[in-house]
Formats: structure tokens, C-alpha cells, sequence
């Protein structure tokens, strides 16, 4: 009778839990995403296979798959983004570029459209009569090379300054080239440096003088540093960044890696960050050349993830040549227009060495600028020196890699160096290029990305922008079909060296990821990852080749938050 009792108490025991439990799973909240986008073509870039829709939460993605397995988390507080057809990729990443000097060409004269030296002299003349006498006019984004048609006088392929200064001869003017590694100076600047025929070039640049020794005006590499033009105060520091944040979220870059910063640039990084105000996600290297900074940061290390992952300083920015098309980049042979001329080293390699090496002690990973195949085989035998024996992830970068002898190409991978190209730039400095390296050398060794990739290599992408226009999809269109963005050659320069379409992609997403340290984060649309997307009107894995360039930016997400949608940026 007892055993019985105790049964029957344990039965109700049990089914009591049961009917709480039971009670408790029903009135359970169901799991409620924030955001779910859906109805388009979806490239997750993780597998082969496109997925119907995606669920954020709390800035991260949550999950994804098929309509049904993903409508379940649609809460009365989710917010729906219907594609209505167009594509979504992972946010493009900026592989290399410069972000202080994009929002500075968006205030300074940007010449980068300019055609001929006239043209530039009347943008230049219109800002002086606006401008009270002796104030500075600066300006960036000449290329003599892109010019329809040359001045009467040019020495060593470069214009002079005599009819800029005759036509602005009371404002002090300062034009850097496209490339950044040569500039062109008025009358009236130099005269405040007291730049002579008595002048003397320094180690690394040159001045360019006429026969008689006088200064054309054009300072190229190392020689820039003679025309100290006025520093940015901190409020056009600050409006030159908002405007270059903006400027990427127009163009779909949700992540940048900025190409070298000092103090100054990094303290409005910082503010900004702190108060809400950069959308874009900012991969900063530190200025080589600063040994001030340098040391600042060995002493603390690497700054990861700071401001809700906006802001992350772990890598180093150093030159060991100048450009092409400045006759700067280091060459093995001479260059093919200009006998006995191999270009400049812009840092000693003992410096390049050194600093290499304290940064990789210190935990830094290291980006070199390296265009001609001398500066890359340098860069690549002093990378192989301070690497020697060691385990370290470092993924130290080259660069640009623009011109690499084939001897060279097999050790990227060998090293487990990443190539850090711009494919803009073979659409924009080819017709020119070969002037400077000859047939035989753009044919073998420039631009080599297929043959990189066949060994192996890991390559990122990007647009060096302000030298060019801060364009994924130019890029893009430039590393699949190797064309001018006019369309020329009908088959591409050097067509055995196309990247496939969703190779060009892969570089401006994951393997730029990869290139900072962050590929467990962002460049793949994956549980887990940042909710980091750019929506474009149409398919540029399947569009025709001709359409790709009509691409246009229809949205950018950050974090899971519209930054940019109907030619609009959201704040």
C-alpha cells in the first residue's frame, strides 16, 4: 500500500514538471533578429553556393539560409531589407589607399580629371582670384602621361613652371603628381624656400634643372620635402576625414587599410571614433619614417579592435622606392626612355632594415611600398633576413609588387609575403608604362597577378585613391579584363594575366581581410562575422563584361546599419 502511495506521488510529481515545463517553453520569447535581408542574389563568398537570406543581430550575423529557416526569427521589432533583385557581397575592403589625402583632394584643387597643363593652369588661376594674395594653393592628381596634349616646353617628360608662375605669380602654388612622388612648385613657393640654381638635390629625390641649372619647378621623390607647405589645423583635419568617410561609403568600402599616418592623423581618427562619427572600419599602418611614433607605439604595442572595431594600428607603412611614372621606382636595368637611369631608393636599406626588423620584434606587421623589380627584390631579401627561422604569422605586404622580376614572383609565397596591388593601375599607367620598361619587361614581370596567384601568392587589392579615383568596381573591372576603362585593348594587355571574376572579388573582400589580420571577422558572409555588406545593382560575376563599369553602389551596411542607400549617406 506504501510502495503504491509513493508511485502515485511520484506520477503526479512528474507530470506536474512536465506542464510547467511545458508552460514555460510556450511562453518563452521566441529568438528575434534585428535585421533580416533577403530577395536577391546573395554571394557569401564562403562556399560556392548563394543563400536566400541573412539575419543580423546585434551587429553581427546571426544566421542564414532559405527564406523559411530564416523568416522564423522575424520579431514585431525586425527590420526587413527587401533586395528587390539587387546584389549583396561582402563590403568591399580598400586594400591600399590614402585616407587623409582622398578628404583633401574633396577641399584642395583635385586634378586628377585634368588633361593638359593648360587646364590645370586655369583651375589654378580661378582659386587664386578668390583667394587674398600670398595664400597657398594646393592641389593633387596631375599625370603628364594622361595629357591630350604636352606644353611646348618640357624637360625630362615634365612640364615647367614658367607659365604657372606668369599666370599666378603672387600665390605660392604646390601640385603633387598623381602618383605622390613628384610635385610641381610656382615661382613665388619656391622663392619662400629659396630654391636656386645653387640648390642641391637631395639623397634619394632630385630637383629638375633646365640647362642653364635653373629649377623647372618640379621636385621629384625625396626633393618634395624642400616645399613645406602649411599644415592642416585639427578642424580641416577633422572635415577632410568626414568627407573621405563619406566618400567611401558612396563607393561601397565598408573596411580601408590607410596607407601610412602620423600624431596628428591618428588623434582625428580617434576623436571621431569616440564620438560615433567614423562608419568606416579603419586599418591604419604607422608612418615608417617616424621614429617619434615608432617608438610610442613599440612601447604599448599594437592597438586592436579599439572603438567597437573601428580603429585598429598593428602595422607599419615604409618606401624603399618612388613611381613609375616619375622615373622614381627601382629598377635592375635601366629604364627603357631614359639611358643610365634606374630610379631612386628613397630609404637606405640599412633604415628599411632596421625599422623592419624592430617592428616585427615589437609585434608589427609591415607593409613596404615596392613598385620597380629591384626595390622588390630588396624588400623581398631583407623580409627573408628578419623571417629566418621564425613561426610568427606575420603576413608582411609589398606594396603596389607592380613590376617583379620572374626570379622574385615564386618568393611571395615562399615567404608567405602578400602582394598588395592596385588593378586601377594597370588600366591607367599601361599605355604609358611601356615606354618606361620596354616590351620585354611589361610582358614578363609588370602587373604579374596571374602568375602570382599560379604561385601561390596571396594578393588584395585596392585603389592607392587619392592617386586614383576611389572606385571598387574600376578596380574590379581593371583586374578581370586588363582594359583601360575605355575598354582598349579589345583583349586586355597582357591577357594571360586576368584574374578570374571571382578572384578580383575574393581580393577586395576575404583576402583583403586576411591582409589585416581580420579574416575571422569580416570578407565572408558567415554566422558570426560582422555584418558588413555592399549592395550593387547588378550581378559583376555574371554581367556582361561591357556592363561591368555601370555598376553603380546601392547600399553599404555597416554593423548592420544602413550607412548609404538612394545616393544618400545615413546618419
Amino acid at each position: 500500500m506504501l510502495n503504491l502511495f509513493h508511485n502515485y506521488s511520484y506520477i503526479i510529481k512528474l507530470f506536474f514538471l512536465i506542464t510547467i515545463s511545458l508552460v514555460i517553453n510556450s511562453c518563452a520569447k521566441k529568438e528575434e533578429a534585428d535585421l533580416i535581408i533577403n530577395n536577391g542574389i546573395i554571394y557569401t563568398l564562403a562556399t560556392s553556393k548563394q543563400v536566400e537570406s541573412i539575419a543580423i543581430k546585434d551587429g553581427i550575423i546571426f544566421d542564414l539560409g532559405n527564406d523559411y529557416e530564416i523568416n522564423k526569427y522575424i520579431g514585431k521589432n525586425t527590420e526587413i531589407i527587401n533586395l528587390d533583385g539587387s546584389t549583396l557581397i561582402p563590403g568591399f575592403i580598400e586594400g591600399h589607399g590614402h585616407l587623409m589625402g582622398i578628404g583633401y583632394n574633396l577641399v584642395d584643387l583635385d586634378l586628377l580629371k585634368t588633361k593638359s597643363y593648360d587646364e590645370i593652369i586655369e583651375l589654378v588661376k580661378n582659386k587664386a582670384n578668390n583667394l587674398p594674395k600670398g595664400t597657398w594653393i594646393i592641389g593633387r592628381g596631375w599625370h603628364q602621361d594622361k595629357w591630350k596634349e604636352n606644353p611646348e616646353k618640357m624637360i625630362n617628360n615634365f612640364p615647367v613652371h614658367d607659365n604657372l608662375s606668369l599666370e599666378v605669380p603672387n600665390h605660392p602654388v604646390y601640385l603633387r603628381h598623381a602618383s605622390g612622388h613628384a610635385s610641381l612648385a610656382n615661382k613665388k613657393a619656391m622663392e619662400i624656400f629659396n630654391i636656386s640654381n645653387n640648390t642641391s638635390s637631395p639623397e634619394g629625390g632630385e630637383i629638375f634643372k633646365d640647362l642653364s641649372g635653373n629649377p623647372t619647378g618640379i621636385f621629384n621623390e625625396t626633393a618634395q620635402r624642400l616645399i613645406q607647405v602649411p599644415n592642416k589645423t585639427k578642424d580641416e583635419r577633422i572635415q577632410a576625414l568626414i568627407l573621405a568617410n563619406n566618400h567611401c561609403l558612396e563607393n561601397g568600402i565598408t573596411s580601408f587599410h590607410n596607407a601610412g599616418s602620423g600624431f596628428k592623423d591618428i588623434e582625428v581618427f580617434k576623436e571621431l571614433a569616440n564620438d560615433n562619427k567614423l562608419d568606416i572600419r579603419l586599418y591604419t599602418m604607422l608612418d615608417g619614417k617616424n621614429d617619434s611614433l615608432l617608438s610610442t607605439y613599440f612601447k604599448s604595442g599594437p592597438k586592436i579592435g579599439l572603438f567597437d572595431n573601428k580603429l585598429t594600428i598593428r602595422s607599419i607603412k615604409l618606401y624603399s622606392d618612388g613611381a613609375l611614372g616619375s622615373r622614381g621606382a627601382w629598377l635592375i636595368d635601366d629604364y627603357n626612355d631614359e639611358e643610365g637611369t634606374f630610379g631612386h631608393v628613397v630609404t637606405p636599406l640599412k633604415e628599411l632594415e632596421r625599422v623592419t626588423r624592430e617592428g616585427f620584434d615589437n609585434g608589427f606587421q609591415i607593409c613596404t611600398h615596392a613598385i620597380g623589380d629591384r626595390a622588390n627584390r630588396e624588400v623581398l631579401n631583407i623580409y627573408e633576413s628578419v623571417l629566418k627561422n621564425t613561426k610568427v604569422d606575420h603576413r608582411f605586404r609589398i606594396e603596389h609588387a607592380q613590376h617583379i622580376d620572374l626570379n622574385d614572383i615564386p618568393r611571395f609565397q615562399e615567404l608567405n609575403v602578400i602582394a598588395s596591388i592596385q588593378g586601377i593601375h594597370l588600366s591607367s599607367d599601361r599605355p604609358w608604362a611601356i615606354k618606361r620598361l620596354g616590351k620585354q619587361r611589361i610582358v614578363n614581370s609588370a602587373y604579374p597577378w596571374r602568375k602570382l596567384i599560379n604561385s601561390g601568392a596571396m594578393i588584395i587589392n585596392g585603389t592607392d585613391a587619392p592617386v586614383e579615383r576611389l572606385n571598387p568596381i574600376e578596380s574590379f573591372y581593371a583586374s578581370v579584363t586588363r582594359k583601360t576603362l575605355e575598354g582598349h585593348p579589345e583583349y586586355g594587355y597582357e591577357s594571360e594575366e586576368k584574374m578570374t571574376r571571382i578572384e578580383a572579388l575574393k581580393t577586395y573582400t576575404i583576402n583583403a581581410a586576411f591582409g589585416a589580420f581580420e579574416e575571422k571577422l569580416k570578407g565572408t558572409i558567415e554566422k558570426g562575422k560582422f555584418a558588413d555588406f555592399t549592395v550593387i545593382n547588378q550581378d559583376i560575376l555574371t554581367v556582361e563584361e561591357e556592363k561591368i563599369l555601370d555598376t553603380k553602389v546601392v547600399m553599404t551596411i555597416i554593423g548592420g546599419n544602413i550607412k548609404y542607400k538612394n545616393n544618400q549617406i545615413i546618419k
